[in-house]
């Protein structure tokens, strides 16, 4: 177990029972997508959302799951933008389940099936590739609340 854990330059909030992981680079949204994630929470769109840690977080290997903590000076403050730093209810802990990944360089229209995982100190978790020009909540909202379609559905008869 790898209690110590290493520093993260993101974010997360826990929707439901995991936590969505959000990385990218410095003025990519990564707070943006937490305050959106918490709205959407608030207003049904998905489960009950609380933050985690918001531009700073703790990740430590727990078995096979990776448990995500914010950093103990910024617990409970999130940046909105216009607003400034503003304090939050947030949890002191969440297994990552989704990590979203903004300004991604391999993100496509129709991804590859391994574009669609990533591996953090071995564990594998379901990814979503965000490119830059794109809003990434209606991809989060839709990875968390519908299924991936059959395998024999022919993608190329998509338009």
């Amino acid at each position: 177990m790898n209690e110590g854990g290493s520093s993260a330059h993101a974010s997360a909030v826990k929707v439901g029972t995991f936590a969505v992981l959000i990385r990218g680079p410095s003025g990519s949204g990564k707070s943006r997508l937490a305050f959106d994630l918490i709205m959407a929470g608030r207003s049904g769109v998905v489960e009950r959302a609380v933050l985690v840690g918001d531009d700073r977080v703790h990740l430590a290997t727990l078995g096979d799951e990776i448990e995500v903590r914010p950093a103990p000076r910024l617990a409970g403050l999130i940046e909105i933008r216009g607003l400034g730093i503003r304090r939050c209810d947030f949890v002191e802990h969440a297994t990552v389940g989704l990590v979203v990944d903004l300004h991604a360089a391999d993100a496509e229209r129709l991804p590859a099936a391994e574009s669609l995982k990533t591996s953090i100190s071995g564990v594998e978790i379901p990814r979503i590739p965000v490119p830059r020009d794109y809003s990434p909540l209606p991809l989060v909202v839709a990875a968390l609340t519908t299924t991936k379609s059959s395998p024999s559905v022919n993608s190329s008869a998509i338009v």
